[in-house]
């Protein structure tokens, strides 16, 4: 695994073949944030990453120069190689917690500016994780919500939706928190 961009571009971090998760493809994770510069400014980003995985997007995240970025992730061994990856980089802004994404989700007190989920694609409750995310109090008005899923979801229909990218078999779909009306 590579990062792509940013302070800490080029850097490597082998990932042991044993895990689990499936890093998004460098060539979506760099389309993925030329799509995310135009939605937000990385410096002034407090960011949330749930379903960490490899720590792929935070590293990324961390790299742009986000100022705060929370990495979530339940497998105890793939949160180890998340805060060893972090601990070298000794990026006061990261902050890995090992913990169920869901749960966090809903019982988190800090608002973020942008949350990434990229849960495993049969997650049961995948369909349901714009709403939740949406509905509830972690995204900060105005704030970017981006799901990385399947060819099998569609949340266009949603009044929150801004839009869809593919490439390859990952999809993301970006959804943008309404600022509240003034009184």
């Amino acid at each position: 695994m590579r990062i792509i961009t940013g302070k800490y571009k080029g850097r490597h971090f082998d990932v042991p073949h044993t895990f689990k998760a499936r890093p998004t493809t460098d060539f979506a994770k760099e389309n993925l944030f030329n799509v995310l510069r135009a939605y937000v400014d990385f410096e002034d980003t407090r960011a949330l990453d749930l379903f960490g995985g490899t720590g792929s997007i935070s590293l990324e995240l961390l790299s742009r120069g986000c100022p705060r970025v929370v990495t979530v992730e339940k497998d105890r061994r793939h949160f180890a190689f998340i805060a060893q990856v972090m601990r070298k980089l000794a990026d006061p802004a990261a902050l890995p917690l090992c913990g169920d994404a869901l749960r966090y989700a809903e019982r988190a007190t800090e608002q973020f500016d942008l949350v990434f989920a990229d849960p495993p694609y049969a997650l049961p409750e995948l369909s349901e994780l714009p709403e939740r995310i949406m509905g509830g109090n972690l995204l900060a008005e105005g704030g970017l919500f981006v799901l990385e899923h399947g060819k099998d979801h569609d949340f266009s229909w949603r009044t929150d939706f801004l839009e869809q990218r593919t490439y390859g078999s990952v999809n993301f779909s970006f959804f943008r928190k309404k600022s509240a009306e003034p009184v």
